[in-house]
């Protein structure tokens, strides 16, 4: 049961305002004004807090920003009631960081579809969702009813990029988004030396280079096809229209596409201080996470040695010792260029 915390200094409000809650299955913490409010809402933690603004002792926008300064409680749906119709109020409440408002006098109906709205909202939010155009796509839905990313990589120009074809170079200037639409990328940096470090690796479902169209930058690496691929190509101005006319889904669409920092920040830590031993082993186990489909138990890589050499930050005479010297301890098996996992545990024994 979801819990409500109401803070309302008139009685008469305050009980018919809990009793609607109460009868649509909420529990209704009350409050008389925005002190007590805000020692309640820190023992209680709410799911949602509904507050009036004109209180005595401390008013809706001292309790609102008490809540903003409690780390526990901060992130909680807030909810100004207030009787005053001016636009100017309104706007005061929304910049201060209310999620809503309702003003009085309200109807059951318009209540109970701000709280139902609200809390749908704020428990998607809090969702783990799947990186790509899944997670997004399921946000979209949810959210809004409406296919808007899905309509958005629909009926676009599909690029075709061979083997080892650059895609977009480090220090050219965006003006588009990639949807792979079919096979596998990479994006790497080189050092003067011409040495090649690669950054990160794309499927089907991933977008590309929206790192650069959102912080407004030039491309920090270069994108290159690994196999046969195909793009779907979206033009900047729709994906910044996409941005702007949902804030909440921007929110989240950011989120979702900045989620690989940690790994790639542990990646890099790793590639500076792993043993020979352990760079390989995250390399194709890596590979193994990223590429390897649901019940296919017989999956395999097949990658150049020189580019399973720059995922794993090394020689490329070094990575075939070692993916020797792998296969002699029955680790892995290499037919014809393949490489077969033969014991997955032991490789993840070697990076733990």
């Amino acid at each position: 049961m979801k819990k409500i915390l109401l803070i309302e200094d008139n009685e008469d409000v305050r009980s018919n305002t809990a009793e609607i809650l109460e009868l649509s299955n909420y529990k209704v913490i009350l409050a008389e004004n925005g002190k007590t409010g805000v020692e309640k809402a820190i023992a209680y933690k709410p799911d949602l807090i509904i507050c009036d603004i004109m209180m005595p002792v401390l008013d809706g926008y001292g309790v609102l920003h008490a809540i903003h300064k409690n780390e526990a409680i901060k992130n909680t749906p807030f909810i100004f009631l207030t009787a005053k119709a001016e636009r100017q109020d309104m706007r005061k409440g929304m910049e201060s960081g209310a999620d809503d408002y309702i003003t009085k006098p309200f109807t059951g109906t318009e209540l109970l579809n701000a709280v139902d709205g609200r809390l749908h909202k704020y428990d998607l939010l809090k969702q783990d969702l799947a990186p790509g155009l899944p997670g997004v796509q399921f946000l979209l839905d949810t959210s809004s009813g409406k296919s808007a990313l899905h309509s958005l990589t629909l009926d676009r120009n599909i690029n075709k990029f061979k083997k080892k074809q650059t895609i977009y170079t480090e220090g050219n200037h965006p003006n588009r988004l990639y949807y792979i639409v079919k096979g596998k990328v990479k994006t790497v940096k080189a050092n003067e030396d011409g040495k090649e470090l690669v950054t990160e690796l794309f499927s089907p479902g991933d977008f590309l280079g929206h790192i650069a169209l959102l912080e407004g930058t030039a491309y920090k690496d270069t994108a290159e096809a690994m196999e046969e691929t195909e793009l779907a190509i979206i033009p900047r101005e729709d994906f910044d229209e996409l941005l702007t006319t949902n804030p909440e889904v921007a929110r989240k669409f950011i989120q979702l596409l900045a989620k690989n920092i940690s790994v790639k920040e542990e990646q890099l830590l790793g590639l500076a201080y792993n043993s020979l031993r352990k760079k390989v082993a995250e390399a194709l186990l890596l590979l193994r996470r990223k590429y390897q489909m649901d019940g296919d138990d017989s999956f395999s890589i097949d990658i150049s040695r020189e580019s399973l050499a720059t995922i794993a930050g090394t020689a490329t005479e070094s990575l075939i010792r070692t993916l020797g010297d792998f296969r002699n301890e029955k680790l892995i098996d290499i037919r014809e260029g393949r490489i077969f996992f033969l014991d997955q545990k032991k490789l993840e024994k070697l990076i733990n």
